[in-house]
Protein backbone atom coordinates (compact mmCIF):
# COMPACT_ATOMS: atom_id res chain seq x y z
CA UNK A 1 0.00 0.00 0.00
CA UNK A 2 1.37 3.12 -0.75
CA UNK A 3 1.27 6.55 1.26
CA UNK A 4 -1.52 7.89 -0.89
CA UNK A 5 -3.75 4.93 -0.69
CA UNK A 6 -3.46 5.23 2.90
CA UNK A 7 -4.50 8.31 3.48
CA UNK A 8 -6.86 7.51 1.33
CA UNK A 9 -7.98 4.96 3.26
CA UNK A 10 -7.83 7.11 6.38
CA UNK A 11 -10.27 9.95 5.04
CA UNK A 12 -12.69 7.22 4.01
CA UNK A 13 -13.22 5.85 7.23
CA UNK A 14 -13.08 9.82 8.98
CA UNK A 15 -15.81 10.64 6.71
CA UNK A 16 -18.08 7.64 7.65
CA UNK A 17 -17.22 8.04 11.37
CA UNK A 18 -18.20 11.89 11.38
CA UNK A 19 -21.57 11.73 9.14
CA UNK A 20 -23.18 9.49 11.50
CA UNK A 21 -25.29 11.07 13.88
CA UNK A 22 -23.89 11.25 17.02
CA UNK A 23 -23.80 13.88 20.36
CA UNK A 24 -21.37 16.03 18.40
CA UNK A 25 -23.70 16.51 15.62
CA UNK A 26 -26.65 17.61 17.76
CA UNK A 27 -25.16 19.57 19.96
CA UNK A 28 -23.77 21.76 16.72
CA UNK A 29 -27.19 21.58 15.50
CA UNK A 30 -28.88 22.44 18.68
CA UNK A 31 -26.40 25.65 19.41
CA UNK A 32 -27.31 26.62 15.28
CA UNK A 33 -30.61 26.50 15.46
CA UNK A 34 -30.98 28.71 19.19
CA UNK A 35 -28.56 30.68 18.89
CA UNK A 36 -27.68 31.12 15.65
CA UNK A 37 -25.12 30.36 12.52
CA UNK A 38 -22.15 31.87 14.57
CA UNK A 39 -23.03 29.45 18.03
CA UNK A 40 -22.82 26.63 15.74
CA UNK A 41 -19.71 26.89 14.34
CA UNK A 42 -18.43 27.79 17.56
CA UNK A 43 -19.32 24.72 18.69
CA UNK A 44 -17.92 23.13 15.74
CA UNK A 45 -14.42 24.98 16.61
CA UNK A 46 -14.57 23.63 19.90
CA UNK A 47 -15.21 19.81 18.50
CA UNK A 48 -12.22 20.53 16.40
CA UNK A 49 -10.00 21.25 18.88
CA UNK A 50 -11.30 18.24 21.07
CA UNK A 51 -10.33 16.38 17.69
CA UNK A 52 -6.67 17.94 17.66
CA UNK A 53 -6.20 16.60 21.18
CA UNK A 54 -7.44 13.38 20.16
CA UNK A 55 -4.86 13.15 17.46
CA UNK A 56 -2.44 14.17 19.70
CA UNK A 57 -2.84 11.48 22.00
CA UNK A 58 -3.08 8.77 19.51
CA UNK A 59 -0.24 9.99 17.38
CA UNK A 60 2.15 9.81 21.07
CA UNK A 61 0.74 6.78 21.90
CA UNK A 62 1.86 5.06 18.57
CA UNK A 63 5.23 6.87 18.29
CA UNK A 64 6.00 5.27 22.07
CA UNK A 65 4.78 2.13 20.77
CA UNK A 66 6.89 2.04 17.69
CA UNK A 67 10.11 3.34 19.21
CA UNK A 68 9.77 1.74 22.66
CA UNK A 69 8.06 -1.63 22.29
CA UNK A 70 8.07 -2.33 18.49
CA UNK A 71 7.59 -5.85 18.65
CA UNK A 72 3.98 -5.03 20.07
CA UNK A 73 3.46 -3.02 17.04
CA UNK A 74 1.81 -4.87 14.51
CA UNK A 75 -0.74 -6.97 17.15
CA UNK A 76 -1.75 -3.49 18.17
CA UNK A 77 -2.53 -2.95 14.28
CA UNK A 78 -4.30 -7.11 14.13
CA UNK A 79 -6.55 -6.09 17.35
CA UNK A 80 -7.35 -2.46 16.09
CA UNK A 81 -8.55 -3.50 12.92
CA UNK A 82 -10.72 -6.18 14.60
CA UNK A 83 -11.90 -3.49 17.04
CA UNK A 84 -12.95 -1.25 13.40
CA UNK A 85 -14.34 -4.58 12.23
CA UNK A 86 -16.75 -4.97 15.63
CA UNK A 87 -17.59 -1.06 15.18
CA UNK A 88 -18.76 -1.53 11.60
CA UNK A 89 -20.67 -4.83 12.44
CA UNK A 90 -22.17 -2.84 14.96
CA UNK A 91 -23.50 0.53 12.35
CA UNK A 92 -24.52 -2.05 9.94
CA UNK A 93 -27.04 -3.58 12.75
CA UNK A 94 -28.20 -0.65 14.47
CA UNK A 95 -30.58 1.67 13.63
CA UNK A 96 -29.57 5.23 14.32
CA UNK A 97 -32.55 7.88 14.56
CA UNK A 98 -32.56 10.94 15.67
CA UNK A 99 -36.03 11.96 17.23
CA UNK A 100 -35.61 15.78 18.29
CA UNK A 101 -32.82 18.48 18.49
CA UNK A 102 -33.69 20.37 21.82
CA UNK A 103 -32.36 23.78 22.33
CA UNK A 104 -29.19 24.56 23.45
CA UNK A 105 -28.32 26.24 26.72
CA UNK A 106 -25.31 27.51 26.19
CA UNK A 107 -25.35 31.88 27.07
CA UNK A 108 -22.50 32.66 24.72
CA UNK A 109 -20.23 31.60 21.87
CA UNK A 110 -17.41 31.25 23.90
CA UNK A 111 -19.55 28.63 26.12
CA UNK A 112 -20.56 27.09 23.05
CA UNK A 113 -16.91 26.62 21.94
CA UNK A 114 -15.94 25.31 25.37
CA UNK A 115 -18.85 22.93 25.67
CA UNK A 116 -17.98 21.66 22.17
CA UNK A 117 -14.25 20.61 23.23
CA UNK A 118 -15.34 19.47 27.00
CA UNK A 119 -17.96 17.29 25.12
CA UNK A 120 -15.43 15.83 22.36
CA UNK A 121 -12.43 15.39 25.36
CA UNK A 122 -14.10 13.26 28.12
CA UNK A 123 -15.29 10.82 25.98
CA UNK A 124 -13.49 7.80 26.51
CA UNK A 125 -14.47 5.76 23.86
CA UNK A 126 -12.68 8.19 21.48
CA UNK A 127 -9.63 7.88 23.22
CA UNK A 128 -9.88 4.02 22.44
CA UNK A 129 -11.00 4.78 19.14
CA UNK A 130 -7.97 6.75 18.48
CA UNK A 131 -5.45 4.17 19.58
CA UNK A 132 -7.34 1.26 17.71
CA UNK A 133 -7.51 3.49 14.49
CA UNK A 134 -3.82 5.39 14.38
CA UNK A 135 -1.96 2.08 14.53
CA UNK A 136 -3.51 1.40 11.03
CA UNK A 137 -2.47 4.56 9.46
CA UNK A 138 0.60 5.87 10.72
CA UNK A 139 3.02 3.75 9.59
CA UNK A 140 6.87 4.06 10.45
CA UNK A 141 7.55 2.61 6.84
CA UNK A 142 6.00 6.05 5.85
CA UNK A 143 8.49 7.81 7.14
CA UNK A 144 8.98 10.52 10.07
CA UNK A 145 5.81 9.57 12.48
CA UNK A 146 5.63 13.77 13.65
CA UNK A 147 4.44 14.81 9.63
CA UNK A 148 1.82 11.80 9.15
CA UNK A 149 0.43 12.50 12.34
CA UNK A 150 0.45 16.50 11.63
CA UNK A 151 -1.48 15.49 7.88
CA UNK A 152 -3.96 13.04 9.91
CA UNK A 153 -4.67 15.90 12.14
CA UNK A 154 -5.07 18.52 9.53
CA UNK A 155 -7.46 16.04 7.72
CA UNK A 156 -9.86 15.16 11.20
CA UNK A 157 -9.90 19.14 11.29
CA UNK A 158 -10.83 19.74 7.84
CA UNK A 159 -13.49 16.75 7.71
CA UNK A 160 -15.33 17.98 11.16
CA UNK A 161 -15.35 21.68 9.94
CA UNK A 162 -16.71 20.25 6.90
CA UNK A 163 -19.46 18.38 8.38
CA UNK A 164 -20.91 20.24 11.52
CA UNK A 165 -19.81 23.43 10.10
CA UNK A 166 -21.96 22.92 7.17
CA UNK A 167 -24.53 21.64 9.91
CA UNK A 168 -24.67 24.81 11.67
CA UNK A 169 -24.99 27.41 8.43
CA UNK A 170 -27.45 24.98 6.96
CA UNK A 171 -29.28 24.44 10.57
CA UNK A 172 -32.77 24.69 9.20
CA UNK A 173 -32.60 22.21 5.84
CA UNK A 174 -29.88 19.93 8.45
CA UNK A 175 -32.64 19.71 10.95
CA UNK A 176 -35.20 18.60 8.12
CA UNK A 177 -33.22 16.44 7.09
CA UNK A 178 -32.12 14.42 10.48
CA UNK A 179 -34.98 14.64 12.40
CA UNK A 180 -38.16 12.62 12.01
CA UNK A 181 -36.15 10.76 8.92
CA UNK A 182 -35.36 7.72 10.15
CA UNK A 183 -34.40 5.82 6.97
CA UNK A 184 -32.11 8.82 5.70
CA UNK A 185 -30.19 8.16 8.90
CA UNK A 186 -30.32 4.27 9.51
CA UNK A 187 -28.52 4.33 6.28
CA UNK A 188 -26.11 6.49 6.65
CA UNK A 189 -25.17 4.26 9.91
CA UNK A 190 -25.39 1.47 7.97
CA UNK A 191 -23.10 2.58 5.05
CA UNK A 192 -20.83 4.06 7.41
CA UNK A 193 -20.66 0.72 9.05
CA UNK A 194 -19.82 -1.01 5.46
CA UNK A 195 -17.03 1.45 4.86
CA UNK A 196 -15.57 0.97 8.31
CA UNK A 197 -15.72 -2.49 8.16
CA UNK A 198 -14.09 -2.58 4.25
CA UNK A 199 -11.47 -0.45 5.53
CA UNK A 200 -10.86 -2.36 8.57
CA UNK A 201 -10.80 -5.66 6.55
CA UNK A 202 -7.83 -4.15 4.07
CA UNK A 203 -5.59 -2.89 7.04
CA UNK A 204 -5.74 -6.52 8.83
CA UNK A 205 -4.87 -7.84 5.40
CA UNK A 206 -1.86 -5.49 5.65
CA UNK A 207 -0.95 -6.58 9.08
CA UNK A 208 -2.18 -10.12 8.48
CA UNK A 209 0.54 -10.32 5.34
CA UNK A 210 2.84 -8.29 6.87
Amino acid sequence: MTYTENLWLFFTLLFGIIVVPGMDMIFVLANALTRGRTAGLAATAGIMLGGLVHSLYGAIGVGLLASLMPVLFRPLLIVGALYMAWIGISLIRSSITVDHVGPADTRSNWEAFRRGAVTCLINPKAYLFMLAVYPQFLRPDFGPLAPQAAVMAAMTAATQLAIYGGLAVAAGRARTLLVGNSNATIWVGRIAGLLLLGVSLLTLWEGVKG
